[in-house]
């Protein structure tokens, strides 16, 4: 098998545990090359022996997490490698080490809010993460058997980097709210899933003076026995909402497995995800800055549009769904003099420039507890924002192994079509398929990336819009033989 097939976006990703009845493909034998691989990529880019490398290795709470990271760390100190051993970690942490400790990169050993049996890894040098582009050159170097050399065993350091992340936020929030216990007085539940983020509650909430009774799922448990680790999943966010309301609590917070995603729940038991977190974020980031510039994704509302036109006075940039794609487009515009402070993803991924554009889940509901002690009444500065009164995706197969070509037809053909529809107005602000405003709301047909599938998207402001807005375009996709249309139904 070519390592190539492990490649996911920026990430490397398997099946790494057969308890889910399926083959392992991430193997100790992979891993092991492809961290010898990360090495002579390491060793090309700084131009110096492996030797002298220092490479940080952490992970999160899946069950195949330790058998990876004994592979990785294997590869590393076979090279040369030193490796400080973090064990538990978050994903955001794992890229301050080369920040804070001065690592040449870190590997973090995580598949995100997917199942049990999945895992993956994540490198990041002081760069960020790596871009897709560098991803593949690793696997290119994996699949020639490149390795390094050396004739001097690395030295392996345990290192408990998180407990200095934890006390770097507790840090931010004594500074920005003024006293050693800035948070006496609320009471704030979180739920981690029972991934990495349990650290937060008694690390840095409880210590500063929070109440964090109600808190859920603390506990690291690589089955997930509760339910998905996940901001964006509904069952989740339910069981998040309920603890709050059952706690009484001022504010909820919900991470994802690793930690680079969160979400929260406001002291009524409404969710602040999506278009409502980005807004709150887009305060957050663009406060004392004029004409600001937000970054995201391509399915933000027109509400959210408006919001930040009109209450913050911001630039919205919508630009390509993916995390990196948000966040690479934030940091070239800044390169071109346009100031852009924060680039996020309606999944939950948000990166602030004043935090080396790096999504931290904790990061950000660490700056949203800043404005919560400041006095900031979330929930009346939230109901600025219009909210559409239904939203919807629809997952469109299509059934052609050039699935590529196929749905850039499809797009193309759409795009002629609306053209010729009085009622339908192309949107000139869109970076990403074609995206359509009609009377009382909108629909995006766009093409994913690396799966044969068109995600279609629709927002209304009525009470049945989204079905009459269906039951309007569903006759143009008819006649597209390899395109399965059955999720319009």
């Amino acid at each position: 098998m070519s390592y190539l097939k492990l490649k996911s976006g920026t990430d490397v990703r398997g099946i790494a545990s057969d308890l889910g009845g399926k083959p392992i493909d991430l193997t100790d034998t992979a891993i092991y090359d492809i961290s010898a691989a990360l090495v002579c990529w390491l060793v090309d880019k700084y131009k110096k022996p492996a030797e002298e490398l220092v490479v940080a290795v952490g992970h999160d709470s899946r069950i195949s997490a330790d058998r990876i990271s004994k592979a990785v760390i294997s590869a590393l100190t076979d090279s040369g490698v030193t490796v400080l051993d973090c064990g538990l970690a978050s994903t955001p942490a794992m890229f301050m080490t080369t920040v804070k400790l001065g690592t040449d990169a870190s590997v973090q050993i995580t598949a995100s809010h997917h199942p049990f049996d999945r895992n993956g890894l994540k490198f990041f040098t002081k760069q960020g993460g790596f871009d897709s582009s560098d991803v593949k050159e690793v696997l290119v170097l994996a699949d020639e058997n490149t390795k390094y050399i050396s004739d001097k065993k690395g030295e392996v350091k345990p290192t408990d980097f998180m407990s200095r992340y934890a006390a770097d936020l507790r840090e931010l929030i004594c500074k920005e709210v003024g006293n050693s216990t800035p948070l006496k007085g609320y009471k704030i539940v979180v739920d981690a899933g029972n991934g990495a983020g349990g650290f937060y509650a008694a690390e840095v909430l409880e210590k500063l003076g929070a109440d964090i009774t109600g808190s859920q799922f603390l506990e690291p448990d690589g089955m997930f026995p509760n339910h998905i680790p996940n901001p964006e999943n509904k069952e989740a966010m339910e069981s998040i909402c309920s603890a709050v309301v059952k706690s009484n609590a001022d504010l909820g917070v919900i991470f994802d497995t690793d930690v680079d995603r969160a979400g929260c729940v406001d002291s009524t038991g409404k969710e602040i995800n999506r278009n409502r977190l980005i807004a709150l974020a887009a305060y957050i980031a663009l406060q004392n800055r004029e004409n600001g510039t937000v970054v995201t994704d391509s399915v933000t509302s027109d509400g959210l549009k408006k919001f930040l036109n009109e209450e913050l006075k911001a630039n919205h940039y919508r630009y390509r769904r993916g995390y990196k794609n948000v966040i690479n487009k934030a940091i070239e515009l800044c390169e071109q003099g346009i100031d852009c402070p924060l680039a996020i993803e309606t999944s939950g991924h948000a990166a602030l420039k004043e935090n080396y554009f790096l999504d931290d889940g904790a990061y950000l509901v660490t700056r949203i507890i800043i404005e919560l002690a400041k006095g900031l009444n979330i929930e009346k500065f939230l109901s600025k924002m219009e909210m559409p009164a239904e939203e919807k995706e629809c997952r469109l197969s299509i059934l052609t192994e050039n699935f590529k070509e196929y749905g850039e037809k499809v797009i193309a053909d759409l795009e002629e079509f609306c053209k010729n529809n009085a009622a339908y107005k192309i949107a000139d602000d869109n970076r990403e398929g074609i995206r359509v405003s009609v009377p009382g709301g909108w629909f995006l047909l766009r093409l994913s990336v690396h799966d044969p599938v068109m995600p279609m998207n629709f927002e209304s402001n009525n009470i049945g819009g989204v079905e009459k807005m269906i039951e309007e375009i569903k006759p143009f996709f008819k006649k597209y033989e390899q395109l399965d249309i059955s999720s319009l139904n």
